[in-house]
């Protein structure tokens, strides 16, 4: 099983029982993964694929468009230790999420925005901080918020080749390529 280079915990799991799990899809997720590996409370990182149709899917056949995946990031953490709204935070700050199929440079249906959730709270602060960051896109001129949300039901998660894992660690002048509106996400109650 992998290990992950820099939190050296396995990056299928098991992880300790009170581990939630959410995907982010933001662009490519190279960038993506270590915006969230140094968050404290994260317990593990890892790239690969969701949202498509093909089976075990491969960065080639992915990077055609033909599959419907995105590249995502899995980000497993303490709740207790980081919470959901400071995940989306550097969600919702560190991509365009108006750009529909692209982010920056990157163009292609793998680059969309996306999040895939895994508990009830978790979509539920996901809709608020959509609504939130959307108000505050819309006052500065930006397009609206073009983000796909699913519940992770049904949906399986493709682990990425070795390579990709924590590629920017092993690759420390990698290509990271990250589009943003330069937008904060403000505060929002949480139910």
């Amino acid at each position: 099983m992998s290990k992950h280079a820099v939190l050296d915990t396995n990056l299928e799991g098991p992880w300790p029982d009170n581990t939630e799990v959410i995907y982010f899809g933001m662009g490519c997720f190279w960038g993506a993964e270590k915006k969230f590996w140094s968050l404290p409370g994260v317990v593990c990182t890892a790239v690969g694929y969701m949202g498509g149709s093909a089976i075990d899917p491969s960065y080639p056949q992915v990077c055609t468009g033909a599959t419907g995946h995105a590249e995502v990031v899995l980000v497993a953490y303490n709740p207790d230790l980081v919470s959901t709204y400071d995940l989306l935070k550097v969600f919702w700050e560190n991509h365009d999420p108006t750009q529909g199929n692209r982010q920056g440079n990157d163009v292609g249906s793998q680059y969309r925005s996306v999040v895939y959730w895994s508990t009830d709270a978790q979509r539920d602060l996901l809709k608020q901080t959509s609504l939130a960051f959307n108000e505050v896109l819309l006052a500065r001129g930006f397009e609206p918020i073009t983000t796909e949300f699913s519940s992770v039901q049904g949906q399986k998660f493709w682990l990425a080749e070795d390579y990709h894992q924590q590629y920017l660690i092993k690759n420390p002048n990698g290509y990271d390529c990250h589009a943003h509106t330069g937008m904060l996400l403000p505060p929002v109650s949480v139910n």
